[in-house]
């Protein structure tokens, strides 16, 4: 049995042609039309000598020409290579030669450092400029045009005959450590997760209006936004970067029913100076993932908008989605919840052993119809990640009585004082419960005595002022002798990456 993401387009597109699939700013595409660009696209990439199963590298913001050519590739079975777009052309032309990609479709506001990194990469042949302008066809020397080929008169009339495990996206991890590696994921992989969170989750369905504010080359908007969505023939609002006001103009407008965000996103919605000016009683879904949610902002999120948002938990490696808090179950607030159908997780010590006992904390290892085939090109990577099947993930957990998940932390972000084990989450969520701390993050710096002494590093609220003694004798009337922080640095912003996720390497510089 074949099976190909591109056939949800055509599914939708057939039921639904003259449904709006897509709004951004002023314009808006049917379905119809959507599916018609993909396969004009479909066909140029073809004309310019693009082939099943080659690659094609994708460096586009939040924009419509992103589906668009998503799903092209996809028509022509051709795994495509979603790209950051805040890369540098060094990051750029690493990416490019990794992945064996020999086309890449840049945006027009992106394609000095497209242009330059290709340039080192002779596998990329072919450079596509995007322009928002459908009716400006022209491209530099040694580009063509992503307009000519979306005017061109041919298309593919069928989606490749791809098989389930036929790779669909190579997506990059974040890099947080050492070299980004790219997560192969197949059509079943990617097909399942997207059904799985709109049929069983979750209600996906035409009346679904979701703001695409979540990069879309990153996995969580991919699958949560555009792929679930257009699975169940509902509405994608485009925004193509966050701004807490612009996200409630449009979320206002549009009467948006479904908003996924990382926590930096819900902070500031909520710190937002004229939210009482909008209304979003249209909300009826509202998921988080990418980085902890801590419990104070969740559950004012929650009183303040009458939605209760659903903290799940996923890597690039499984889709993302792999563990998510229940409609039809009580929530827990902290907890990631549990396991998707399908999905099976384990808690593993240092040893290699299965923790069976509530509330210890180990490793979590995933197995399930969500896990990459493996790192391109990376067998030793792969090897060393996945385990008869259970993907490694590197995340500290525990599970309670009831089976549901709360992460302690990255296990690589553990830091150990003294002798003791000393996980950061847990001081963050003390850090946020204080009314001056906006942001937080804590890390482990070199100490002479203890190996590794706690570090804070914070961003004050609007208005509010930080008091760095004041802020670790807080912590230190809250947590054991060993775990609060010595020392507090108090700055403007955190590093972070596009998706939102705090960077703690470059905190510890």
């Amino acid at each position: 049995m074949t099976l190909n993401l591109a056939d949800a387009l055509r599914a939708s597109a057939r039921e639904y042609p003259d449904k709006t699939a897509i709004i951004a700013g002023d314009a808006r595409l049917t379905y119809a039309e959507l599916d018609g660009l993909a396969r004009r696209v479909a066909a140029g990439l073809a004309g310019l000598g693009v082939r099943r199963g080659e690659h094609v590298a994708l460096l586009l913001p939040n924009v419509p020409q992103f589906t668009v050519c998503y799903y092209a590739a996809q028509l022509l079975g051709c795994p495509v290579v979603p790209l950051n777009v805040l890369l540098t052309k060094d990051e750029i032309a690493y990416h490019l030669a990794d992945s064996d990609a020999v086309a890449l479709i840049a945006w027009e506001s992106l394609f000095a450092n497209a242009a330059a990194a290709r340039q080192t990469v002779p596998t990329c042949k072919r450079l596509v400029l995007a322009k928002p302008d459908r009716m400006d066809t022209a491209a530099p020397e040694g580009a063509q045009s992503l307009n000519a080929l979306l005017a061109g008169e041919s298309s593919v009339a069928e989606a490749a005959a791809t098989m389930p495990d036929d790779t669909a996206v190579v997506l990059y991890t974040s890099g947080t450590t050492g070299r980004p590696k790219g997560a192969e994921l197949s059509h079943f992989n990617l097909h399942g997760n997207a059904e799985c969170l709109a049929t069983k989750l979750m209600h996906y369905g035409g009346d679904t209006v979701a703001l695409a504010v979540l990069p879309l080359f990153h996995s969580f908007g991919q699958t949560v936004i555009q792929n679930a969505t257009i699975l169940t023939s509902g509405t994608l609002v485009f925004l193509p970067r966050f701004d807490a006001q612009a996200a409630f103009e449009l979320m206002h407008a549009h009467r948006v029913t479904l908003f996924a965000g990382v926590p930096t996103m819900y902070f500031a919605l909520l710190n937002h100076t004229d939210a009482a000016r909008y209304d979003l009683s249209s909300l009826r879904y509202c998921v988080t993932g990418g980085a902890p949610m801590p419990v104070d902002v969740l559950r004012n999120f929650d009183r303040r908008y009458n939605v209760a948002i659903l903290e799940g938990y996923g890597l690039s490696e499984t889709s993302p989605a792999a563990c998510f808090n229940r409609l039809d179950r009580p929530r827990k607030a902290g907890s990631i919840g549990l396991p998707l159908p399908g999905v099976e997780f384990k808690l593993v010590d240092d040893a290699g052993a299965t923790i069976d006992a509530p509330l210890a904390p180990g490793e979590i290892w995933i197995r399930g119809p969500n896990v990459m085939k493996g790192y391109y090109k990376k067998p030793e990577a792969t090897a060393e990640s996945i385990v008869d099947g259970w993907f490694k993930t590197g995340d500290i957990a525990h599970r309670d009585d009831e089976g549901f998940y709360f992460i302690v932390d990255r296990k690589k972000d553990m830091i150990i004082r003294g002798g003791f084990n000393v996980y950061p989450r847990e001081i963050e969520e003390v850090l946020y419960g204080h009314p001056a701390v906006l942001e937080a993050a804590v890390i482990g710096v070199p100490h002479e005595r203890h190996g590794e002494e706690v570090k804070a590093v914070v961003v004050a609220k609007t208005g509010k002022a930080i008091d760095v003694d004041e802020l670790a004798a807080y912590c230190k009337e809250r947590l054991a002798a060993y775990k609060y922080p010595r020392i507090v640095e108090v700055r403007e912003s955190l590093p972070k990456t596009a998706t939102g996720k705090i960077l703690k390497r470059e905190l510890r510089g």
